[in-house]
């Protein structure tokens, strides 16, 4: 086996590049996996471009589908060569938050201004992959507490049809879940991107029965009509809370899921809601956001904001690859495009400018 590997490195703001590193050494509750698919969050492009800070020299990347190529000695259950996922977040289910039901937040802390280059306070919550340590847009990978984390993908699964798993998926169906969607419910899902569309399917799954999807690009509300939403609002061509005022009658939505990060979008979620309705947030947000008095009613609406990181662990793991498993949804469109890893920069490219109706990019060593 080889002593060092190829891996994208993040080195200053504005450039990711391709650098060898060491492959990395195995302890007793790792595994190391050898990466056959991986790809590109929008997170990434936040670390490219200097919006969310990580240290120069790491890894990025934070989805891998691969196989144990070497286990730690305290990892059972698991064979080397077996095909698995791990989620983008990789808890240990041993600390304070994940014994409260909050596993996503394991091994959460504040880093202070100095360290990674970042200013004030940096909020860790639980995710390792590409912001704390080494992640997956490399041959290889580091899994640490491998035993609570590796997921057997399912014989007959392609690599393609699980990739979503490990992030875009969890973290999609976390906003429909924190949601709290009943059967018969209006739900609107701002920004059609990967994250959202996962949104609008799993409100469909939950229950919803008007599924109303919001982007400003005509390509990717084709594609949220294909993954669940019911009917689908362009910003740039109407007003898209007197549309869902319209829609409900007047009541206004029960849910709405915010899946992009931006005051706009948080906003707009805020304002169709109905007295009583829930703000799901899943964006990553790059500066303060305000909240206006009259959507907030004030603070007299009934309104529940919740905020959501995506759910990991190798039990979600295989919750979601059974959702696949049985056809009750596909993923596979999602991956627009493929790219090997030597071509790591104009992947980046492609994807940080979303060109060429691009959702998600297959990265493959």
């Amino acid at each position: 086996m080889a002593r060092t590997m190829k891996a994208a490195v993040f080195v200053e703001k504005g450039r990711i590049e391709l650098r060898e590193k060491p492959i990395p050494e195995v302890g007793p509750n790792d595994a190391l996996l050898r990466i056959t698919t991986t790809t590109i969050c929008g997170t990434d492009v936040h670390i490219l471009k200097g919006e969310y800070p990580v240290a120069p020299g790491l890894t990025v990347g934070h989805e891998p589908v691969g196989v144990i190529e070497k286990l730690g000695s305290a990892v059972v259950g698991y064979q080397e060569g077996q095909r698995v996922i791990a989620g983008a977040i990789c808890p240990n289910f041993n600390s304070y938050a994940a014994m409260d039901g909050k596993p996503s937040q394991d091994g959460s802390y504040l880093i202070p201004s100095g360290r990674c280059g970042c200013h004030g306070y940096k909020a860790t919550a639980g995710w390792r992959f590409g912001n704390l340590i080494d992640g997956t847009q490399a041959e290889y990978v580091l899994v640490p507490d491998a035993q609570a984390n590796l997921a057997p993908v399912p014989d007959g699964l392609t690599d393609e049809q699980v990739l979503m798993c490990p992030d875009i998926m969890s973290t999609g169906f976390a906003g429909a879940e924190n949601a709290g969607i009943r059967l018969g419910d209006t739900v609107v899902v701002f920004a059609q991107g990967p994250i959202g569309l996962c949104a609008a399917a799993g409100a469909r799954l939950m229950g919803a029965t008007t599924v109303i999807g919001v982007d400003g690009n005509d390509h990717r509300l084709e594609v949220a009509k294909q993954m669940g939403a019911d009917l689908t609002l362009n910003f740039k061509r109407c007003d898209v809370v007197a549309e869902v005022m319209k829609l409900t009658g007047g009541r206004g939505a029960d849910a709405a899921i915010e899946a992009l990060g931006t005051q706009q979008t948080f906003e707009g979620a805020l304002r169709v809601l109905k007295p009583g309705g829930t703000l799901s947030s899943l964006g990553v947000y790059s500066e303060d956001l305000r909240i206006p008095m009259a959507a907030f009613a004030a603070g007299l609406g009934d309104h529940t904001i919740k905020t959501a990181l995506c759910p990991g662990g190798k039990e979600r793991m295989r919750r979601l690859m059974n959702v696949i498993e049985a056809g009750r949804l596909d993923l596979s469109p999602m991956v627009t495009h493929h790219y090997r890893l030597d071509d790591i920069v104009a992947a980046y490219e492609l994807f940080a400018n979303q060109r060429d109706g691009v959702l998600k990019v297959a990265l493959k060593p």
